[in-house]
């Protein structure tokens, strides 16, 4: 009986020692184990909440999120299955970091500027070195942007003048003799400060992602198809793959124009594309059929690509082309909930960017992918994570996502499209933000900016530290803007005296009324000087702030008028004209509307563009019609968050449009913030003029003014891209406005006597 007890003692330490021995491996013989077992019979799979509760030990996101994970997307998270499904081997060592491969020294968080290196000379036949259209488009959204800089010396980020976007020695883009190219470059260094932009590397048959064919050394990849295992964390950036007919900028936007329920669409999930006979990515591919129903799942593949397709096509090819050709590929996209998007010769997909403009939920088959921008964007609120060798559960966890869920996913898409992949100038600047980030002393914006509207490309933290600074993100704090305004009156023209009767004179009284008034500014812009202050009317309490050119100073331009001075501390700005003829109720009340609305500019005067047949260009015009789509910034309320974005963030093209005419900065700056909020101004009350008629040296009395707003507006659309003004039939006026009731009962009883 002893010598059975010692025996048993003997196994458990046994045991206990071959545990600690190799407890490392412990879970990668589970691993394998559960994956051999689900080819051999996957109808045994333990539920997906049991798959998940499993592992105790579940990863937490890239980015954390302000919601818990619902239970509909337990089994969908991105690093479920490469840490506790996935067979793969243990990932190389990765030296590179920003703390070893980056010099911070040549970057501030004022001074992150990018060097683009020019082309390289002609060679021996005379012939301009080779270069994408897509590459091009790269090296013109820099070069057109505040990020960059003509001195080397100045530059944080360096930018190849080499076309390094395709790595495929098969394609008619592919560049030669690229590594004694980087060894010519004067500030090289082993590629430190460096960024080398990619969208395929490696060839047939293998489609080696590490298949550069040169050594970047020490600088940064900003590449497609990023695997788990070749990403260096904190250091490499992985952006979508997007297709030659990429737009540049601006770029169209998402296919959901209506968020309402129902939820779901025609089909629930969809798939047409090629499908690999052999090779890699074949696998998943070849299996889709088994999927396809032909009523609510769609998953149909064609044979019929390459040369020598016929040559390699097996039994199911003639069946799989048929079905192929009943379906539309647009039609699918818009009509279905879900898109699958797996993995093609190279994990990423074009699918995936189509997917999201479409507002199709995109569902991953692509293991080990890096998604673009995953260390900043939550995936988990727009797409939904399946297993490649778990194929046919795709159609169960689709089915299992309840109706909201797909609803707060299908808007995700829309906001993720719109923010940061619609266009390559965005893609690249969000590129250069996420590194941007990294640097010491550059303030970082949190998940919750970077994953919801107008996103971190338009929310500068370098403008304040705290939310609540910011006009889009009041609501989502629950708070409201400061209590008071900044009247900011900018004088081009001057009247001869300041005098009782000038429209300037009693527009200053009429704001000096206002219970709501902080301070007033006056820019005065024109040529003769400003009066003396004892000029001016009585303040009272309410200091007031003459900024003019001095003796050896320049006058204000233009431009200034939406400059973020040290005076202006409110939240709130109220921008005027020199001759408005606004009362002090009409102040007060707008006022009071654009507290609820500090997002968006709040004014009198409206205006409206249209799009031209006859010219194929957009117009513009001052006619009262059935919409507006601008308010004008000569009586309008806007917050001062939109004075830093116009000073320190448009292109120089769009400012130097507007100096170079002395006009049109109301229009700029109503573009602007319809591109951050993609909303339309609101206009208040019914009021037609606002402007002093007996003013005759007025610009608007001119007879090319119209004209030359309407080119304003043209280049502004160019430079954006696209148009970002919206039209609006909403006017908003006091309650008790004009009613036959007693007098007392009304609020702005002076709105009541101007006439209209």
């Amino acid at each position: 009986m002893q010598a059975k007890k010692r025996y048993i003692l003997v196994i458990i330490c046994c045991a206990f020692l071959a545990y600690c021995y190799f407890g490392g491996y412990r879970l990668k013989w589970l691993q394998k184990l559960f994956a051999i077992s689900v080819r051999k019979n996957p109808s045994k799979l333990p539920p997906y909440q049991q798959l998940y509760y499993q592992f105790p030990d579940y990863p937490e996101q890239p980015v954390q999120s302000s919601h818990s994970i619902p239970d509909d997307d337990l089994y969908a998270h991105p690093s479920f299955e490469s840490k506790y499904i996935g067979d793969s081997l243990p990932s190389p060592i990765r030296t590179c970091r920003m703390e070893t491969c980056f010099d911070f020294t040549k970057c501030t968080d004022q001074n992150f500027l990018v060097y683009v290196y020019p082309p390289e000379p002609l060679n021996s036949l005379g012939a301009p070195p080779p270069i994408s259209p897509n590459y091009q488009k790269i090296i013109s959204a820099i070069q057109e942007s505040r990020y960059y800089t003509a001195d080397p010396d100045k530059a944080c980020l360096f930018v190849l003048g080499i076309d390094t976007l395709d790595r495929d020695s098969l394609s008619e883009d592919y560049v030669r003799n690229v590594p004694s190219r980087l060894q010519r470059l004067p500030y090289w260094n082993n590629g430190r400060n460096h960024i080398i932009f990619n969208l395929y590397s490696g060839t047939w048959p293998d489609y080696n992602e590490n298949g550069l064919g040169f050594d970047p050394g020490q600088a940064i990849l900003a590449k497609a198809s990023m695997s788990v295992q070749s990403l260096r964390p904190n250091f490499d950036v992985s952006i979508p793959l997007f297709h030659k007919q990429f737009p540049l900028r601006g770029g169209n936007t998402g296919f959901v124009a209506s968020n309402n329920f129902p939820a779901n669409k025609k089909y629930l999930l969809a798939f047409k594309g090629k499908r690999y006979v052999h090779g890699i990515g074949s696998e998943t591919r070849n299996s889709l059929f088994h999927l396809h129903n032909a009523r609510d799942l769609v998953l149909v593949t064609t044979c019929r690509h390459g040369k020598s397709w016929r040559d390699l096509q097996d039994a199911r090819c003639d069946e799989d082309n048929r079905e192929y050709d009943r379906y539309d590929y647009e039609t699918l996209l818009q009509n279905s909930t879900f898109c699958l998007v797996p993995r093609g010769r190279r994990l990423g997909s074009f699918r995936f960017l189509e997917a999201l403009q479409a507002g199709c939920i995109p569902v991953l088959l692509s293991n080990s992918w890096v998604l673009p921008f995953q260390s900043k964007i939550d995936w988990q609120q727009a797409a939904i994570w399946a297993d490649e060798r778990l194929l046919l559960q795709v159609p169960d966890i689709v089915r299992s996502i309840s109706a909201s869920r797909i609803l707060a996913l299908r808007q995700q898409t829309q906001v993720l499209w719109e923010r940061y992949f619609s266009s390559i100038e965005k893609i690249v600047f969000t590129t250069f933000e996420i590194i941007r980030e990294r640097l010491p002393d550059y303030p970082h914006r949190n998940g919750l900016i970077w994953n919801q509207s107008p996103g971190a490309l338009l929310t500068v933290p370098t403008f304040s530290d705290t939310a609540h600074r910011f006009p889009f993100l009041l609501e989502g704090v629950g708070l409201r803007p400061g209590p008071n305004y900044t009247a900011v009156i900018f004088v081009q023209i001057g009247a001869q005296q300041l005098t009782p009767g000038s429209a300037l004179y009693k527009l200053v009284k009429s704001i000096t009324k206002s219970q709501f008034v902080d301070k007033i500014m006056i820019l005065w812009a024109c040529d003769r000087p400003a009066p003396a202050r004892k000029r001016w009317p009585s303040t009272g309490h309410i200091p007031l702030h003459v900024i003019s050119g001095g003796p050896n100073e320049e006058r204000p331009s233009i431009s200034q008028r939406f400059f973020p001075h040290e005076h202006i501390e409110t939240d709130a700005v109220l921008s005027l004209d020199e001759d408005a003829i606004l009362n002090t109720d009409e102040l007060d009340f707008a006022y009071q509307v654009w507290q609820d609305f500090p997002d968006r500019i709040v004014g009198y005067p409206a205006r409206a563009h249209f799009w031209d047949d006859t010219k194929n260009a957009w117009g513009y015009t001052s006619k009262w019609t059935n919409y507006y789509s601008i308010v004008l910034t000569g009586a309008a309320f806007y917050h001062r968050y939109y004075n830093y974005l116009y000073t320190n963030w448009l292109s120089y093209l769009l400012l130097k449009t507007v100096q170079q005419s002395s006009n049109c900065e109301d229009i700029l700056m109503n573009l602007l913030v319809s591109h951050v909020t993609r909303k339309p101004p609101i206009k208040v009350t019914q009021r037609k003029g606002y402007k002093d008629r007996e003013s005759g040296r007025s610009p608007w009395n001119d007879p090319d003014h119209f004209i030359q707003r309407q080119s304003c507006l043209n280049t502004f659309a160019a430079v954006f891209g696209y148009m970002p003004l919206l039209r609006s039939n909403l006017r908003l006026d006091p309650v008790l406005y004009r009613d036959s009731v007693s007098n007392l009962r009304k609020k702005y009883r002076q709105i009541e006597l101007v006439g209209s």
